[in-house]
């Protein structure tokens, strides 16, 4: 290895324990970390192999060529597959060895910033495509080191073309307009994949235009079609352990930012308690999403995290009454098309808990209400 070459892992390295995204701002600040000074030209032409070195899906990349693959997945060195919105794939794509993979995972890791090995083996990261990244290295995962890359759409969909690809029918967008325009609460519930989050930025896009939208997540995902919206993205901590910052601390900067809409993109742990808070507040149309496997299981789902976070469920559901009004269900049907196969509405029952009621249902071709409703 030359001396060029040394220079390049050395800064790799120290972006990587800094938790930094290769920029030309970065890559000099490390220089000056590592006390070495270059000319204008040649940190440009630093920053620039770094940056290819780190980035790019190798033999993967042809893949992002077709604007339908939602989904590829590593599963080793023998099987790549995609999800085009049908089901899973098999490909023709294969790597030499799991040494590949890898590098591969390894390489995508530290582009933002992120550490992949032995003592920390597995990630879950956005790329600066956009693209979201998860890993596992062998022997955890087996038959090999795993990738699965979720594929950001370009397009946000609108409630009219939702009914041309047959994931909603007309009296359910009708439905959904009217929930959106009268801004009830709602959650977006359904599987890995099922596409909750293309729901969500549809819903989002039809929203008032002279609303502000304040998204909060995890990892950026939602890309709404909306004028004012502002996103606030959580961050981990270093390699060191400092720097994290958790969607709760995120929400409570949210509420002060004069928000119409308080959106949360996916509600996974105890930050549950401060958005139904918001949500009992004043905070009205709020949205987000949840997994789970049906409507009537939202409420246990919401328990357990609310639980988990030093909420009780007496305390859950009191909130949970009044601060949500509306569950959508989406799944996969029998053909593997994304429908909406659900809508359901958040009433107390006699023990004074929050249960989901269906409003309607639909398999794909026919939705049927159950009962005459009025959002």
């Amino acid at each position: 290895m030359n001396e060029r070459d040394e220079l390049r892992e050395q800064i790799q390295r120290r972006l990587a324990l800094d938790n930094q995204v290769v920029t030309l701002g970065t890559v000099a600040s490390a220089l000056r970390t590592e006390g070495v000074v270059l000319g204008h030209e040649a940190l440009l032409e630093l920053a620039e192999a770094i940056k290819s070195d780190l980035t790019g899906l190798g033999l993967l990349e042809p893949l992002l060529n077709d604007k339908n693959i939602t989904d590829i997945l590593v599963n080793g060195a023998n099987q790549v597959c995609l999800d085009r919105g049908n089901g899973i794939e098999a490909t023709e794509y294969k790597f030499e060895n799991d040494a590949q993979v890898r590098q591969l995972a390894q390489r995508l890791a530290l582009s933002v910033g992120r550490r992949l090995d032995q003592s920390s083996p597995f990630v879950d990261a956005r790329l600066a495509s956009g693209i979201r990244l998860h890993a596992c290295l062998f022997p955890i995962s087996k038959p090999g080191t795993s990738i699965s890359l979720r594929i950001p759409r370009a397009k946000t969909f609108t409630l009219r073309e939702l009914v041309e690809l047959g994931s909603i029918d007309e009296k359910i967008r009708n439905f959904l307009e009217q929930i959106i325009s009268q801004r009830h609460s709602f959650v977006i519930s359904g599987g890995t994949g099922s596409g909750k989050t293309t729901l969500l930025n549809t819903l989002l896009s039809e929203c008032q235009e002279n609303e502000r939208i304040l998204i909060v997540e995890d990892s950026s995902e939602l890309k709404p079609n909306h004028k004012f919206k502002i996103s606030l993205e959580a961050r981990p901590a270093n390699l060191e352990g400092k720097g994290a910052i958790n969607m709760r601390d995120l929400i409570r900067q949210a509420l002060r930012m004069r928000p119409d809409r308080l959106i949360v993109g996916e509600v996974r742990g105890a930050e549950v308690i401060d958005w139904l808070a918001a949500l009992n507040t004043g905070h009205e149309g709020g949205g987000g999403t949840l997994h789970a496997n049906s409507p009537q299981d939202v409420p246990v789902r919401f328990e357990s995290l609310a639980l988990a976070a030093g909420l009780n469920r007496e305390g859950l559901h009191a909130q949970l009454n009044s601060g949500i009004q509306y569950v959508i269900h989406i799944s996969r049907n029998f053909k593997g098309k994304r429908i909406i196969s659900s809508i359901g509405k958040c009433e107390l029952n006699e023990k004074g808990l929050v249960q989901v009621v269906n409003v309607c249902s639909f398999d794909g071709e026919t939705s049927v209400f159950h009962e005459k409703v009025s959002v």
